[in-house]
């Protein structure tokens, strides 16, 4: 065994769980490090809570002297808690978070000095947009970029920095971020829910957009981390021979969590709370080392806040407990890969969740109407949500294992799909009589005992309903969830308008209110109909049925990111005034050049480690056999000596064999890769590294994880899948 591996998996032998001390109810420590409504209440005028809170829940605009009050009153707080510095905390379009720290102290003459924060502070900073993806926006020398506070996300304390959560704009007003169209997106189902929701309760004044992420990792020790370079480069392991134990026992998902695991998850759990994260839940995931956490439900804006800011958290506690966390969506080939599925709701002031089937007819009128609406949505746009899932490393995770297929879908369950069908079929052209309104609503009164204990989940289906939500189970682990929320609220939002200027006109024509919502309830199932699929998304049998009923099937992104700048996407996110189209084709661009980047990146390290590593390990362990045999045959004779070697010689063909296809196989990679480095158009460069390139890893991989088998156990110079999966 190579003395680097030796001495990585000593190190990990030799690890003991770190103490955790904590004693108390955790409910104490809840948004302690939060700036929220109750520590606003505290630390603000009456007139500057007031206009802080029409700012959060209506959207009003914040006078610069009521900001000036509020920067005052977050740096006093701020300082209270140990706090130094302060940063405008943003969501650039590199998928992670970017902060600039300055200080609060600031320096006065005779050698005095004061901490100090303005409202001009507060509310905007200057950062350079240089260095962050612009997708051609602007040139490099007049890259001038905005930061401005979003007063709907709570500032926060993590470490001795106060953080204010802010949106990213070009110097001529493109959004550079995730959260300035997320922000966009949000009100435009919230305007189009609530015209809708006027149709069965005036009392609704506002809907929000609820969502809840459940967000899946894997955990390695740093010292196994640090010996395996590629997936220390790229979050995942390029090669390496499956163990013979994996996950195929079934014996690790909701196992007992091992002690070192428990003691990280404690420690990031508190300090979760501590910044008014709710999370409630933890587990061990299907495969080895694999786990699982997720919070309450929250408003989708803070949420995502919330899950990028837990993912940063993760990395940050792993290291204290001596793991890396991998938060790629396919770490270890032949196991199942990780997703951040977005559970997906809309609530109202009233406390109605308009997924939830209610105790009367008008109730569950609404609840289908939501419910269709979304179906019929999806339907129409399948080929942009998948776009919003699209990424290199998710290609490799989409329909393998626990994953959804590429192709889009919705699942409802065979009880809900059958009440959907009898309603597309039970309304009659023409003028409806009273009978007809009566016996519909006495059947659509009985949806709550109808679904009661007869949703199910379809692991295989992208898109499923779960009894009062939607669970978009195709969004990767890595993945900002703006992306997707992005693109689902936005579709919704549409769909939500055509149907309320589609049931007004019946009702213009004569229809009344009861009648002109049915009917085109009705039209919508019908329409929508091939999108819902109840089967197996894994079987070759479904990608043959898609394509019968015309499902697209973009199985790379970049295929997938073209639906960005289609004309249909251009018009919809202009509508919804959600994305100019001069910002879309930047993020679609920007999209090429990640997915570029990050494959160029995976065979940048293959070729290493395969002609640095494996290869000269290789040599090494070929040449004690032929030397083991040249001596035999000296000793015993040629005939005698390779008789009695025959096996050694079988070894160095077999080793031969994989060592020539391994080698020509990585120059014919690294040639690939120059040629299309060599072309201009981003698009088709992303294409042929998709077609080109990425094609030979698993050729690659799959001669050395075979050499890994021939070559002694001493001299492989990788430490091992079972050893990186199963060494606690």
């Amino acid at each position: 065994m190579s003395s680097f591996r030796k001495a990585a998996l000593n190190d990990v032998l030799h690890r003991v769980p770190k103490p955790f001390n904590f004693e108390g109810k955790i409910s104490e420590l809840f948004g302690q490090n939060v700036f929220h409504a109750e520590v606003m209440r505290e630390f603000l005028t009456e007139e500057a809570y007031d206009s802080v809170m029409a700012a959060v829940n209506n959207g009003a605009s914040i006078d610069r002297k009521i900001a000036d009050q509020v920067a005052s009153a977050m740096k006093d707080w701020a300082i209270s808690k140990g706090a130094t510095h302060y940063t405008h905390w943003f969501q650039p379009l590199t998928g992670a978070t970017a902060e600039k720290h300055d200080a609060f102290f600031h320096p006065l003459s005779a050698g005095r000095a004061i901490e100090r924060f303005s409202g001009d502070l507060l509310v905007q900073q200057e950062p350079d947009a240089s260095s962050f993806p612009n997708g051609g926006i602007r040139n490099t020398f007049e890259a001038r970029g905005y930061t401005a506070w979003d007063p709907s996300s709570p500032a926060f304390i993590i470490g001795k920095t106060l953080c204010i959560p802010t949106i990213f704009i070009s110097y001529t007003g493109e959004a550079l971020d995730y959260k300035t169209p997320m922000i966009k997106a949000l009100a435009a189902i919230e305007d189009a829910a609530l015209q809708v929701c006027q149709y069965f309760d005036k009392n609704v004044t506002k809907v929000n957009t609820t969502l809840g992420w459940e967000q899946e990792y894997f955990l390695v020790d740093k010292a196994l981390f640090n010996a395996r370079p590629d997936i220390m480069m790229t979050g995942r392991a390029l090669f390496g021979h499956a163990p013979a134990k994996g996950q195929q026992l079934d014996d690790h998902y909701f196992g007992s969590i091992p002690d070192r695991v428990t003691a990280f998850m404690r420690d990031f759990e508190i300090e979760a709370i501590k910044l008014g994260i709710p999370v409630t839940t933890r587990h061990n995931e299907v495969a080895p080392n694999q786990f699982e956490c997720a919070p309450m439900f929250e408003e989708a804006n803070l949420a995502n806040d919330h899950n990028l800011l837990l993912m940063d958290l993760l990395e940050k506690i792993a290291r204290r407990h001596d793991f890396r966390v991998l938060l790629h969506e396919k770490p270890f080939k032949g196991l199942n890969g990780s997703g951040k599925h977005n559970n997906w709701s809309l609530s109202t002031n009233t406390g109605v969740n308009l997924l939830r089937p209610g105790k009367n007819p008008k109730s569950n009128m609404q609840f289908l109407t939501f419910l269709v609406n979304t179906i019929a949505a999806i339907n129409e746009n399948a080929d942009l949500l998948r776009a919003a899932i699209a990424s290199a490393s998710n290609d490799y995770r989409l329909g393998a294992n626990e994953a959804p297929p590429a192709i889009i879908s919705v699942f409802l369950g065979s009880h809900l799909s059958k009440v959907l069908d009898d309603l597309e079929k039970s309304i009659k052209a023409g003028k409806m009589t009273p009978e007809d309104k009566t016996e519909l609503k006495l059947n659509i009164g009985k949806i709550p005992q109808i679904l009661l204990d007869n949703t199910d989940r379809n692991r295989t289906s992208p898109f499923a309903f779960t009894g009062n939500k939607f669970e978009f189970r195709a969004v990767g682990s890595s993945a900002n969830c703006a992306s997707a929320m992005i693109a689902l609220n936005a579709i919704v939002a549409k769909q939500l308008r055509e149907f309320k200027m589609n049931v007004d006109g019946r009702i213009k024509k004569g229809e009344n209110k009861d009648e002109a919502i049915l009917k085109e309830l009705q039209r919508l199932i019908k329409a929508s109909k091939k999108i819902r699929f109840e089967g197996n998304g894994y079987g070759d049998e479904w990608v043959k049925e898609a394509e019968k009923r015309g499902l697209s099937n973009l199985k790379d992104t970049p295929r997938a990111i073209k639906v960005l700048t289609d004309k249909k996407t251009l018009s919809l996110f202009s509508e919804l005034e959600i994305l100019t189209p001069v910002e879309l084709h930047a993020r679609q661009e920007i999209e090429y050049e990640a997915y570029v980047m990050k494959v160029q990146i995976e065979g940048r390290v293959m070729g290493d480690l395969a002609q640095n590593h494996l290869i000269p390990a290789v040599i090494e362990y070929q040449n004690r056999l032929i030397n083991n045999v040249k001596g035999m045959i000296e000793v015993m004779g040629d005939k005698e000596g390779r008789e009695l070697c025959a096996t050694q010689i079988l070894l160095i063909k077999d080793i031969s064999r994989h060592l020539n296809k391994l080698k020509e196989l990585v120059d014919t990679m690294l040639q690939e890769r120059k040629n299309a480095n060599k072309i201009e158009d981003m698009e088709k460069r992303a294409e042929a590294y998709c077609d080109k390139v990425r094609i030979h890893f698993d050729e690659i991989r799959y001669h050395a994880d075979k050499l890994e088998l021939l070559v002694d156990d001493e001299i492989w110079p990788l430490p091992k899948m079972r050893e990186v999966l199963f060494t606690r």
